[in-house]
């Protein structure tokens, strides 16, 4: 059975190791924050000291790490999993990042005769939890091969979608969409409770039609109790958004729509709203047309 290495156990990362460490794989988890590892370690991971004593020990060293500059550093910083690599080991990466970074990453690790997957996921919390991710993967396929019984433990969505970086290209648009529909939602429903219709009705009557959505579903009963914890928090929804930029800008590509929703979330965030969830879209909307979903 491969040895796995598992650096990064915040929210999504701590429920994604305990299920490796339950399906019986011998694990080794690294975190700078020491309540995050020694609760991992409690569940049964061996503790890692550095990302190169995780990759030292290790067959499969798996990130998630918050954005592109993180894994970055964990992955080609000092005492990095490059300085513990060497041929025949691999690094999945399931951070959400900039495909471009995750091509830079892949372009030294191979310099160490390590191979590499991007493997972005979608789902939150409570799905990590159940092992039930999407993930999206990009790499080569007999890569992916060898790690897929893995990423199946993780995830029930599992799809090789091409060449590295396909699979953060994926995430992204995955982002993209979600984004542009929670504001679709929101500025519909807000329109409602404007002219006078009861939007919890209207809810109810399009939700089986061609205008009902998972985002839909979930999101509009947080806005009509105006109750936000975070199933996906408004400031990773902004990060994910600024490397769909960063790519859109590499490739000369306009995203109207994805720049409008970018700039609602950013109020958002001045007004010190990052923590919440991304459907609190809503608080965009009711603030502009004086309205409230929850009265």
């Amino acid at each position: 059975m491969k040895k796995i290495g598992f650096i990064g156990l915040g929210i999504m990362g701590r429920p994604m190791s305990m299920n490796l460490i339950n399906a019986g794989y011998p694990l080794v988890a690294y975190d700078i924050m020491e309540g995050a590892l020694s609760e991992v370690v409690r569940h049964g991971a061996k503790r890692g000291v550095s990302p190169k004593d995780v990759a030292e020990n290790s067959d499969i060293i798996i990130t998630m790490l918050p954005n592109s500059p993180d894994v970055k550093e964990v992955v080609m910083g000092k005492n990095g999993v490059i300085e513990g690599g060497k041929k025949g080991k691999i690094l999945v990466d399931m951070s959400s990042i900039s495909p471009l970074v995750s091509r830079e990453i892949a372009k030294e690790i191979e310099k160490k005769g390590v191979e590499m997957l991007d493997a972005p996921v979608s789902g939150g919390e409570e799905k990590a939890k159940a092992g039930k991710l999407a993930i999206m993967v990009g790499g080569k396929r007999e890569v992916f091969e060898q790690c897929k019984e893995i990423l199946n433990i993780m995830g029930e969505n599992v799809a090789l979608l091409g060449d590295i970086g396909a699979g953060q290209v994926t995430k992204l648009a995955n982002q993209v969409i979600v984004a542009i529909n929670i504001a679709a939602v929101a500025e519909s429903l807000v329109m409602a409770k404007k002219v006078g219709v009861n939007p919890e009705e209207i809810f109810q009557a399009i939700k089986g039609g061609l205008a009902g959505s998972q985002c839909l579903n979930d999101k509009a009963p947080r806005m009509f109790k105006g109750e936000y914890q975070p199933g996906f928090r408004m400031k990773l929804h902004v990060k994910d958004l600024s490397n769909a930029f960063e790519t859109s800008r590499e490739f000369h590509l306009a995203m109207p729509l994805t720049a409008q929703v970018m700039e609602m979330m950013q109020s958002l965030l001045a007004e010190g709203h990052e923590e919440i969830d991304h459907g609190g879209i809503a608080l965009y909307y009711e603030k502009l047309n004086g309205v409230s979903l929850k009265d």
